[in-house]
């Protein structure tokens, strides 16, 4: 479909050559010779090419007009007295571009096609936007059950306040989908969301990830980058998994959270900053301080709006709704619509421990669909690994059953190596222990791990 430009221009010769031209580049045009008689056609414009000076209103007040209506329409400017000042207050005001007669139909063509491709541009990402904040509606966001209700309830109440807001969960329960809702939900839902996950930045490279660095920081540092606060100016920033961040680096977090400042790496000069900080963690940090490995005024700084993520285990009338999300979801993608999951299948999910929560079930329900033949899931299509199934008890059992201490604690020590895939480091984080502690452990229990940190 061909775009519609408006030409407001009240010089008859001009207005019929610029006709000419445009319509000769497929273009469909709308001609006002004066801006009120433009202001009809505003609405139905994908473009406005418009005189600066028109009898009556002139082409800034049109302009002025044109943005008072949420119009996205892009607009250019033509005048035949440009200055620098006309310019500046042209585009201060929200012009496209600016044109200075005489200019040649080359260089109006470039002009044109340039201004669709910004306004293309925006249309996708406002449509990604439109996507994006339905998805993190709460209404889409899977939890029927009492535990999760609280927090839906909390994410309602602290998203429109600037207070800063500490998701503490076990791994796979949904904190980073918490984070987005609250930032989806909140009056910054039109600005940057910056998830930062401490966990995955070498620890020599955190500094500069998230202040950024000026040229000649550091060998290499050929040009100056700025970081990932700076990116996320006037929106939210995601610290996920902030119990791993560093003395110094924890130092400079609680700079920002108090004053919102701070410097880049190899500058003095001071970087104010307008940022929301939503923080996630999967470890103890009330432990944490203990150990003297996180900052009690840090803490208190994240800690302003707690949100606990209630555990798969402790929420599992939620289980049969997240089962049929996953399975009309990887069901669709392998291009095998399936009915249901048998009432069978629904016991044996209810009846797993879920040490990975809802990301673990969402794994087994994927695998599930990929195996089974039928048009439905039944109790043998579910396939648990061992490894997962042999903690599940009963609640009236502390231990597993036939498992002594010492065997559940070689369990959770295998268990943790298996998800870290054999990284001693991250392996120890996800039990909450130092890496000397996790050694210790290591060499008590005998387990082999590999060498990687």
């Amino acid at each position: 479909m061909a775009h519609r430009i408006l030409i407001v221009e009240d010089e008859e010769k001009l207005q019929r050559a610029l006709e000419l031209h445009l319509r000769s580049l497929g273009f469909e045009v709308v001609k006002a010779g004066s801006a009120e008689g433009a202001l009809a056609e505003i609405d139905r414009a994908d473009l406005i090419l418009s005189d600066l000076r028109l009898p009556g209103m002139d082409g800034l007040e049109l302009l002025s007009r044109i943005r008072l209506t949420n119009s996205v329409s892009p607009v250019i400017l033509m005048t035949a007295f440009g200055t620098v000042e006309s310019a500046v207050e042209a585009m201060r005001q929200g012009a496209n571009d600016f044109l200075t007669k005489p200019f040649s139909l080359d260089h109006l063509t470039s002009v044109v096609e340039r201004a669709l491709e910004v306004r293309a541009l925006r249309d996708e990402n406002r449509k990604l936007r439109e996507e994006l904040g339905h998805r993190y509606d709460l209404e889409n966001i899977i939890g029927r059950s009492a535990p999760m209700q609280e927090v839906f309830q909390l994410v309602m109440r602290v998203a429109a306040a600037k207070s800063t807001v500490l998701i503490a969960g076990e791994s796979g329960v949904g904190k980073d989908l918490i984070a987005r809702a609250i930032h989806y939900h909140s009056p910054r839902r039109e600005r940057p969301f910056v998830k930062i996950n401490c966990t995955s930045i070498p620890e020599n490279l955190m500094e500069s990830e998230l202040f950024g660095y000026d040229k000649g920081a550091f060998t290499g540092a050929s040009t100056s980058k700025p970081g990932k606060f700076e990116e996320a100016n006037s929106g939210t920033v995601f610290l996920d998994e902030i119990g791993d961040v560093t003395p110094s680096v924890q130092v400079k977090l609680l700079r920002i959270l108090q004053e919102r400042q701070f410097e880049r790496l190899g500058s003095n000069k001071t970087v104010s900053i307008d940022v929301r900080v939503i923080a996630a963690t999967n470890q103890d940090l009330r432990a944490a301080l203990e150990q003297g490995t996180f900052r009690e005024d840090l803490f208190y700084r994240l800690n302003v709006v707690p949100i606990n993520m209630p555990p798969l285990r402790k929420r599992k009338e939620d289980i049969p709704f997240l089962a049929e999300y996953f399975l009309q979801k990887y069901s669709r993608e392998a291009g095998r619509p399936m009915e249901s999951i048998t009432d069978e299948a629904l016991r044996v999910l209810e009846t797993h421990h879920w040490p990975g929560n809802v990301r673990e079930l969402e794994n087994v329900i994927e695998r599930a669909v990929v195996l089974t033949r039928g048009k439905r899931l039944d109790a043998a299509d579910i396939r648990i690994d061992d490894l997962q199934r042999r903690p599940a008890a009963s609640e009236d059992q502390f231990l597993p059953p036939g498992m002594t201490l010492d065997e559940y604690e070689r369990y959770l020590i295998q268990e943790a190596l298996r998800r870290a895939e054999g990284n001693k480091s991250q392996a120890a984080r996800l039990l909450g222990l130092t890496r000397n502690a996790f050694r210790y452990r290591l060499s008590q229990t005998g387990v082999n791990g590999d060498d990687s940190e």
